[in-house]
């Protein structure tokens, strides 16, 4: 027959103490003699009580030490991204230096409520997959930064998004280009799909948009204009969808000689597309990625992207996080040249 739980009250009955004596043998050793302490420390590991609950005390002090990530999509899916798990890596290295615990939450859970009571508060990461979430972290009282998207009135830590598709652009393309655009998650569809005439999805807070306008504003400074059937929705950055928009991107006609792709997983696989067609990269057709992981310097040919240093991102977050910094936190990058495109430069 399983032993009753024990409680702080029914312990310090058995024991015949107070009650403030047993929570102050686990919490405030300084208010009680060695031996006391270990005396009832002793008692309780016999009676099977583990002290005071947790969550009550973090309720009470209004602290518990540990941070939520809200994830932009399930958790299955970020961990096996490599550049959200370079995030991740910093802000958990961040974390354990300020003695702070990391609890990863998806961005597709239907709501915040199991958790709001017990977090000091959230970074999240990326604009979630789940709309209402971005509501309720718009509301919550509990302090909120975001990485990589933007919520109204809430410290962010991004790079300047726009900025760096726009340079990366600019030196790839010319009057002559033609372009297609392998997007990430802009409308609100399952599928790998041509943009097309379908709203785009989130426009304010995902940073996809912020790469499709830098985008769009250096094909605008060579007199072009991008039309919305050469610029595909990729649901997620895997290599499989990402494999199906650059197919169909290769068979327009006219075929495009450029793929500006908003991630690098997404132009490594654009890249295998092309080379499996027979064609030249970059003699004829151009890759351009964006995120910096490592597989693109090691592929042939190398890929050229916007590199940006999500562990230090992650740091970063934290580190603005714990401050109490307000405002926008904007991180540096870098252009580095590869060879999968002809003129792009560090």
């Amino acid at each position: 027959m399983p032993k009753p739980t024990q409680t702080l009250k029914t312990v310090a009955q058995q024991l015949g103490v107070s009650t403030a004596t047993i929570s102050n043998a686990f919490s405030r050793p300084d208010q009680l003699s060695a031996q006391l302490r270990e005396k009832i420390l002793t008692a309780c590991a016999e009676l099977g009580y583990q002290g005071p609950n947790k969550a009550a005390q973090s309720l009470r002090k209004g602290s518990s030490g540990i941070i939520a990530v809200i994830l932009s999509d399930s958790l299955e899916y970020m961990v096996s991204d490599p550049v959200a798990s370079q995030f991740i890596r910093g802000v958990a290295n961040a974390l354990e230096q300020h003695k702070r615990h990391l609890l990863l939450f998806s961005g597709s859970a239907p709501s915040l409520d199991a958790i709001v009571d017990f977090v000091d508060g959230f970074i999240c990461y990326g604009a979630p997959r789940n709309t209402d979430l971005i509501s309720q972290l718009e509301k919550t009282r509990k302090r909120v930064l975001t990485v990589d998207c933007d919520l109204t009135d809430r410290p962010s830590v991004n790079i300047d998004n726009e900025q760096a598709a726009y340079e990366i652009a600019r030196q790839v393309l010319s009057k002559d280009s033609t372009v297609a655009v392998l997007g990430l998650r802009l409308i609100d569809a399952p599928d790998t799909r041509p943009v097309g005439d379908a709203p785009l999805w989130d426009n304010q807070s995902s940073v996809a948009h912020r790469r499709l306008d830098g985008y769009q504003r250096a094909l605008s400074d060579v007199g072009q204009t991008l039309v919305p059937e050469r610029i595909w929705h990729i649901p997620e950055s895997n290599q499989q969808q990402a494999a199906l928009a650059a197919r169909a991107a290769l068979a327009l006609n006219p075929r495009p000689d450029t793929l500006l792709c908003m991630s690098d997983l997404i132009a490594l696989s654009a890249m295998r597309e092309v080379l499996q067609l027979g064609l030249r990269i970059p003699e004829d057709v151009q890759v351009v990625g964006f995120d910096g992981i490592e597989e693109g310097q090691r592929y042939h040919p190398t890929l050229s992207t916007v590199w940006q240093h999500s562990d230090q991102k992650g740091i970063a977050a934290v580190e603005a996080f714990i401050r109490g910094e307000e405002g926008r936190m904007l991180l540096p990058y870098e252009i580095r040249a590869g060879e999968s495109c002809r003129s792009v430069q560090r």
